[in-house]
């Protein structure tokens, strides 16, 4: 009894202690109770937002206003010297689940966005105000002339309960970036791209305006509605957030056109590839790797899920997908091996994956890789979108949902085995090097959800193929070292650009994901 007495009162005890912790930093509010919180403001909703992004379509495109003089010459560094000071944000000391943190306009980000707050179906702007930041060194722009915000950051207990770490950014254009738990941000996600890899130059739509609903205490959701603009369209996003080990991003858009547009990228994907196994001979580099992003993953509506790895070569590379209501695409870094970096400052291998599920009919289209040269990691240089089969033209209302993962794995569950790694190096054998020829050794990982429940090779045929050249010297082994399956072959070219293609087959049957790879002569 005297164990009982003593073990419910250590109990109490550390609940009173626990209390007291999360106080600590959830402080309480006051005693007229946020939830019950009401402003004398405009009503708000998804159906108002999207009468806006409709009458909005009907005018002629206005440029958004912009910062000038010092603000707009700041460099990177000085720029990252102007740091919001937490206490001063709007939800701070509210015990929200969230925390709302603004990003100030200058250097790159020299439009201003305006920010409103959304209380109970009301809204109200958020105004600019410089008491907001610590101007760091830039003690003189505190009397600056700014009149809005560049962006803004929601915060949210992701690794811990103790702390609020970022969790999701909208700064610049249309981009907006997440993260999951353990994540160290990396690529990045758009609200549309217009005219990407196009000769006549890229529309980059922009968020003209945000509103944000203030969450309740407890509820693990946050929504972020946008109004997105440009010469072209004009759009309304509804964005719901679900943040985890996996945070969830899920996306409505309603789309406006103004006018023709050529190539409509719809859920559009931004990244950086220096280079990797398979580049990095062109980079004289200490670092094995250098990439935000790995590879494209493609699961059609076939269910065929087909793996192509990320290059960086010395022309724009352009390669499209066609499909019909895919299963969904995404921008993948599946090697999340420190030692494959070896940078400690990047981690490199904590950068998310993020990967788009159609949540509605998005009819027929393909999916488009852009790949542009480059030859420093400061530039993202990888995009991947949706491109519909249908031509957009002037006056047309276009509908779009569609779900986000950010993750540090495929969040997809096939029974294939997936592709880990692409080598490439000259051809031939070992001491008989064949310079005309190029190697290609590419690593399949099995797991307990693979279809290749044993390792015995002899079982396996592989199919490889090639547009253009020729295949020689095809073989599959077991690899001790990552416990999987290796394929190896030569491909000699005939100096013309090549699709390549090889998978596994077991029993006819196909076991792995379908490798795509295009050669450049």
């Amino acid at each position: 009894m005297r164990r009982l007495v003593f073990f419910l009162g250590l109990c109490v005890i550390c609940v009173l202690i626990g209390y007291g912790i999360h106080t600590l930093f959830y402080p309480l509010s006051s005693d007229n109770d946020v939830e019950k919180e009401t402003i004398n403001g405009e009503i708000f909703n998804k159906d108002i937002l999207l009468q806006k992004a409709h009458s909005l379509s009907q005018k002629s495109y206005q440029a958004p206003s912009e910062v000038s003089g010092d603000l707009k010459k700041l460099n990177y560094d000085q720029y990252r010297n102007i740091r919001f000071v937490r206490e001063k944000g709007p939800w701070y000391g509210q015990r929200k689940p969230f925390e709302i943190q603004f990003f100030h306009p200058g250097a790159l980000f020299n439009n201003e966005v305006m920010i409103n707050e959304v209380v109970n179906g009301k809204t109200r702007p958020i105004a600019y105000s410089p008491s907001f930041f610590d101007f760091g060194e830039n003690q003189k722009l505190q009397s600056n002339s700014a009149s809005g915000y560049a962006g803004f950051r929601l915060h949210y207990p992701l690794n811990n309960e103790f702390y609020f770490d970022e969790l999701i950014s909208f700064l610049g254009a249309s981009y907006f970036r997440a993260l999951g738990r353990g994540q160290k941000y990396g690529l990045s996600a758009r609200g549309l791209a217009i005219d990407t890899g196009l000769e006549t130059g890229e529309e980059f739509p922009i968020f003209r305006e945000f509103w944000i609903e203030k969450p309740q205490r407890w509820v693990k959701t946050v929504t972020v509605y946008a109004l997105l603009d440009s010469p072209s369209i004009v759009g309304a996003y509804t964005f719901i957030i679900r943040p985890g080990s996996v945070t969830i991003v899920d996306v409505d858009a309603v789309l406006f056109t103004r006018k023709k547009i050529n190539k409509l990228g719809i859920a559009p994907l931004t990244s950086m590839y220096l280079f990797g196994e398979n580049t990095k001979n062109r980079f004289d580099d200490h670092r094995p790797e250098v990439h935000d992003s790995d590879g494209l993953l493609i699961w059609n509506h076939n269910n065929e899920v087909l793996w192509r790895p990320l290059d960086n070569s010395k022309y724009l590379r352009i390669s499209s997908f066609e499909d019909n209501n895919p299963r969904g695409y995404g921008l993948m870094q599946r090697d999340i091996n420190p030692g494959h970096y070896l940078d400690f400052e990047a981690h490199y291998e904590l950068r998310p994956s993020a990967w788009v599920e159609p949540l509605s009919d998005w009819g027929k289209g393909h999916v488009e890789l852009v790949e542009i040269p480059s030859i420093q990691e400061i530039h993202d240089n990888i995009v991947a979108f949706w491109v519909p089969e249908r031509e957009v033209e002037a006056g047309q209302r276009l509908d779009y949902q569609y779900r986000i993962y950010w993750s540090r794995q495929t969040p997809i569950k096939t029974k294939v085995a997936p592709v880990t790694a692409t080598h490439t190096g000259i051809g031939g054998v070992s001491g008989m090097l064949e310079v005309h020829k190029r190697k290609f050794v590419i690593d399949f990982d099995l797991n307990e959800e693979t279809t290749l429940k044993d390792l015995d090779e002899k079982k396996l045929t592989a199919e490889v193929s090639a547009s253009e050249g020729e295949i020689l010297g095809t073989h599959v082994m077991v690899n001790p070292v990552t416990k999987g399956i290796t394929l190896y072959f030569d491909f000699k070219p005939n100096g013309k650009t090549s699709e390549l293609r090889a998978l596994l087959r077991k029993n006819n049957e196909i076991v792995s994901e379908v490798w795509s790879y295009q050669w450049l002569p």
